[in-house]
């Protein structure tokens, strides 16, 4: 088992822990012993060379000015989604790159209609409405096909992100934190745009085990189609500051979605941030 899977796993109990107190379940509750990260995106070990330092939205995070105006003295519609604006389903969250202090993602949905691993309510069930509306027609197709899927974990917000990574500083020290988890307010799952997807038996759900699996195949060839990309692609760890996740999915609307895919480019990459 990995240091990766091992230290998640702690996580795991400290977030079951805050779910009795709160009067909701744990982050990723699943049908067979529970499998690390609880929390499954981005908590996971960061490659070498990344520093995790804290950054913010919407000024060294941003890749082009809103509201130009042109020749007619009418704003100019920007060339590019602007990676700055956390309302947006465009936004850039990374480990340098943050959500300003206090945000809330504005349209949180619970849909009944989408199939999770665990059937219980909680926050890790919510999501940004457009995400939830997206994800079930990708599931839909990808049942016409034969795939199953199912969501492990979407939403979390920063308190919660808060306690866990304050829970990875006090058990292995604030160096080896920044390594496994996101710092808060630098988590993709703060957006509501984030999703953890595994096969519908939770079969190596959020381990790096589900890319060989069918469902992380199909989920692969077409989860553009659909808005969404593959957040940590592989290859890019150095770019992203992840390692590979084939589970973690972005929203990001089926324009821009196209356009990564395409051109083969990470966000970072697209807004050209360092």
């Amino acid at each position: 088992m990995s240091k990766r899977i091992r230290i998640a796993g702690l996580a795991t109990l400290l977030l079951a822990a805050l779910a009795l107190g709160s009067g909701c379940d744990s982050l990723t509750a699943q049908s067979k012993t529970p499998k690390p990260p609880a929390v499954g995106q981005s908590d996971q070990q960061e490659p070498s060379g990344q520093d995790g330092q804290a950054g913010e939205a919407g000024q060294n995070g941003q890749a082009g000015e809103s509201g130009q105006t042109g020749a007619n003295g009418q704003a100019e519609k920007p060339s590019k989604p602007v990676a700055g604006q956390p309302g947006s389903v465009t936004v850039l969250v990374n480990k340098k790159v943050g959500l300003p202090s206090g945000f809330q993602p504005p349209n949180l949905v619970d849909d009944r209609e989408l199939p999770f691993l665990s059937g219980e309510g909680g926050e890790k069930r919510l999501m940004a409405k457009e995400t939830a509306e997206a994800l079930k027609k990708m599931f839909a197709d990808a049942k016409r096909d034969g795939i199953y899927l199912s969501v492990a974990s979407a939403y979390r917000s920063n308190a919660t992100q808060t306690q866990l990574f304050n829970y990875y500083v006090q058990t292995q020290g604030e160096a080896e934190a920044r390594r496994y988890s996101a710092v808060p307010g630098h988590s993709e799952h703060e957006t509501g745009l984030a999703v953890d997807v595994s096969g519908s038996d939770g079969k190596c759900a959020v381990e790096d085990c589900f890319a060989d699996l069918p469902e992380a195949k199909w989920i692969a060839d077409h989860v553009d189609q659909y808005g969404f990309i593959i957040r940590y692609p592989k290859g890019k760890e150095s770019i992203t500051g992840y390692a590979y996740e084939p589970w973690h999915l972005r929203y990001v609307g089926t324009e821009l979605a196209a356009e990564l895919r395409a051109k083969d480019l990470t966000m970072e990459e697209y807004f050209q941030i360092d």
